[in-house]
């Protein structure tokens, strides 16, 4: 069982179900915090028995009737200011935000990124978003690429976060992408499943690798506009850059792709206004279209539907002019 000494304490008893596992699943299981937060708690000190004897070890075994307090520390403070940047927000309650995020739009301050991000926009949209495993920043519970756009979840709790991290781990969800690519396939459905990790010589870029993580995607063509094909993608694991990797291998690069998409420049071959659209088009053809999960609070079945930005709907309508 678990209980709160105080408002930044948790006290926690070893259940006979638990008895034999390991500690910081025993403990993130009972406090629904991460498992990566819990382990960190442990690194950093903040977890002992209830007689006051540190515990640092995450993989040893807890046992019927140990008791365990755990000590939150304070949010570390960001040095970021907040920002009053436009958020298309599409769903929003008091455990989570859905919204749309805009092509050229980075998620998390990086080097190069020092402003103008999503966590920025959040801070000043969420103005008592509470810390996310330790750290005042929004909890945002996965990534889109800088120039995908689409429906992205943030938490605005940290019971929401790691549920929301568990529906996503579980893949309990449903996660559907447009794309429009170069080529028409052989095949109209199919499930690509090839394992995904670092390019061997180009550390920036990932690939299909033999060493690589567990990737599938399912594929399905939903127009053909004739040498382009408009796809749809339904994702069962994210690794980085899944979509644009696994269909550039199947020859299918999606337009306006800068990294695994070989330079393309369409010739008059290409009708009007097709051409158009793809040779001024700054970004690559991919929207999180799709998201369908239950709430992780209320339980209630969520179906969230990004809009088509202006630009992919504007490629979408050319190429129907051109082709049909």
């Amino acid at each position: 069982m678990i209980d709160s000494p105080d408002e930044n304490s948790l006290s926690f008893t070893v259940s006979t179900d638990a008895s034999g596992k390991r500690l910081d699943a025993v403990l993130a299981a009972a406090c629904e915090l991460s498992r990566s937060r819990i382990q960190i708690l442990l690194q950093e000190g903040h977890v002992h028995t209830y007689s006051g004897k540190p515990v640092s070890q995450a993989s040893a075994k807890v046992w019927e009737g140990e008791r365990y307090v755990i000590t939150l520390p304070p949010a570390k403070p960001l040095v970021l200011e907040p920002e009053d940047i436009p958020l298309d927000i599409l769903f929003e309650d008091d455990h989570l935000i859905i919204l749309n995020k805009p092509a050229g739009m980075v998620v998390h301050p990086s080097h190069g990124h020092d402003h103008g991000t999503l966590v920025h926009a959040l801070l000043h949209h969420c103005k008592s978003l509470p810390g996310i495993n330790g750290v005042e920043r929004p909890g945002i519970v996965h990534r889109l690429d800088k120039d995908t756009s689409g429906s992205l979840v943030i938490a605005k709790t940290e019971t929401a976060h790691q549920r929301m991290s568990d529906i996503f781990a579980t893949h309990d969800l449903n996660r559907q992408y447009i794309a429009w690519c170069r080529g028409v396939p052989s095949w109209r459905v199919k499930r690509i499943e090839l394992p995904i990790g670092r390019h061997p010589r180009q550390r920036q870029k990932m690939a299909v690798t033999d060493s690589g993580k567990e990737s599938i995607t399912d594929a399905s063509v939903e127009h053909i506009f004739g040498p382009f094909s408009q796809m749809r993608l339904t994702l069962y694991t994210g690794r980085t850059h899944q979509i644009r990797v696994h269909l550039a291998h199947e020859n299918l690069p999606v337009l306006g792709d800068p990294v695994y998409a070989r330079s393309y420049h369409p010739g008059r071959e290409i009708f009007e206004p097709a051409r158009q659209a793809i040779a001024t088009l700054i970004r690559q053809a991919l929207h999180a279209e799709l998201l369908e999960f239950d709430h992780p609070i209320s339980g209630e079945s969520l179906s969230i539907r990004a809009p088509l930005p202006p630009e992919l709907a504007s490629l979408r309508d050319a190429l129907t002019k051109s082709y049909g």
